[in-house]
C-alpha cells in the first residue's frame, strides 16, 4: 500500500503556474510598446501574452511532472503489503 501522487493535479498546478507567470510578465515588462528588433513589427499585448504563455506553460507542466515524478519516488520507499478480506453480513430476519 503506498500514497502515489495524483499526476494530473500536478500538471494543471504547473499549468496554472505557467498562465500565472506569463499574464505577470506580459503586464511587468510592457514589450508591446517597442517594435521588436528582429521582425521589425509592433506587437499587441495579446500577441506577448500568447508567445509566453507558449514558453511558459510547457515549462511549468515540465517542472510540475519532475516533481511529481520525485514524490511518486519517494512513496515507493515507503511502501508496505497489507492484506484486506472482504466480508459480507447477510442478516436471515430481513430486520432493517
Amino acid at each position: 500500500m503506498r500514497r502515489a501522487p495524483k499526476f494530473g493535479v500536478f500538471l494543471a498546478a504547473g499549468a496554472a503556474v505557467g498562465i500565472l507567470l506569463a499574464l505577470i510578465l506580459t503586464f511587468a515588462f510592457d514589450g508591446s510598446a517597442f517594435v521588436s528588433p528582429n521582425t521589425g513589427v509592433e506587437y499587441s499585448t495579446g500577441q506577448v501574452f500568447g508567445f509566453l504563455l507558449l514558453v511558459c506553460i510547457p515549462v511549468f507542466l515540465a517542472i510540475a511532472a519532475a516533481v511529481a515524478l520525485v514524490f511518486d519516488r519517494r512513496s515507493r520507499r515507503r511502501t508496505h503489503e497489507v492484506v484486506i478480506d472482504h466480508e459480507s453480513v447477510h442478516d436471515e430476519h430481513g430486520a432493517d
